[in-house]
């Protein structure tokens, strides 16, 4: 019988396996408690070897020691004014906050003065997700090839769903750098073309790494629209994001590789550009009317 990692690699590919893999974030420890009847927050490591004996197609990933976990505060930052960085309880922690470049940049100007080219190590930024050392290719390429066998070369072995992934695809960059305020305020101006051009320059070096790496598929996620349908305009689309996937995809396929998109909310107004981009697949919220 084929192990789901097999299914998950035929349903990427749409071979239509027999029972279709099914990718989901499992983020519910009451859950596990409750049907182990072994407290995750007492024994993780037992609590988890018991989830996987009942439940081996999940394939959740096991501790690797039994030492307690702490349990999060149930009513999260409840003592914030500020809405912004309020968090609330989200699996065994809390979440982030809504904070993002609005505690790093305060006016248009502090925008449109800003080089991610100078600032292309990103370790000490942890809000823009993607926080890696984007200064070169090689830097980027190392940080991911130990995640992956010596004797894999270019590629993963046939029917391996092994993948790389990247959250900033090109859309994120902005908005998490800036916020979501400055980024709505400044995005039209003329002066935002060279920031985005040198955002599309960190990725390009990602991208190049990626392709380097043998994995069979390439994760991208960009938050393109809300759950009303798209944030920017197809013009502003089409003019800083689109040909840039089209550049970053086309590397990707080039090299033998799948690559597919995750979008949260609702994508009807863009399917048929992204999908025509060369992708695999689109990973999108049930908001989206496909038909």
């Amino acid at each position: 019988m084929a192990s789901s990692k097999d299914r998950l690699y035929d349903s990427y590919m749409g071979l239509g396996p027999r029972r279709i893999a099914n990718k989901e974030i499992w983020a519910c420890p009451e859950a596990e408690t409750a049907l182990t009847g072994i407290d995750t927050f007492d024994h993780p490591k037992l609590c988890r070897e018991k989830w996987n004996e009942m439940f081996p197609q999940c394939e959740l990933a096991v501790p690797e020691t039994d030492e307690p976990r702490p349990r999060p505060a149930l009513d999260g930052d409840k003592n914030s004014s500020d809405s912004d960085a309020h968090t609330v309880r989200w699996n065994a922690g809390t979440t982030a906050t809504f904070q993002h470049g609005e505690a790093f940049f305060k006016s248009p100007e502090e925008v449109f003065a800003f080089s991610p080219l100078e600032h292309a190590d990103m370790t000490k930024w942890p809000h823009v997700v993607n926080n890696w050392d984007f200064s070169s290719e090689e830097r980027l390429y190392e940080r991911f090839r130990k995640n992956y066998p010596e004797e894999w070369v270019g590629k993963a072995p046939e029917g391996s769903c092994a993948s790389v992934g990247i959250y900033n695809t090109m859309f994120m960059w902005p908005m998490l750098t800036f916020g979501w305020e400055l980024f709505l305020e400044c995005c039209m101006d003329d002066r935002f073309e060279r920031i985005m051009d040198e955002f599309a320059e960190l990725n390009r070096r990602a991208f190049r790494a990626f392709v380097r790496l043998p994995v069979n598929f390439v994760s991208c996620h960009d938050d393109i629209v809300m759950t009303s349908g798209p944030v920017c305009s197809p013009e502003w689309m089409h003019k800083y994001i689109f040909p840039r996937y089209e550049e970053f995809w086309g590397m990707v396929k080039d090299s033998g590789k799948e690559v597919f998109m995750v979008v949260d909310g609702c994508v009807d107004a863009y399917v048929d550009d992204v999908m025509s981009l060369g992708l695999r697949g689109l990973v999108s919220e049930p908001y989206t009317n496909y038909k």
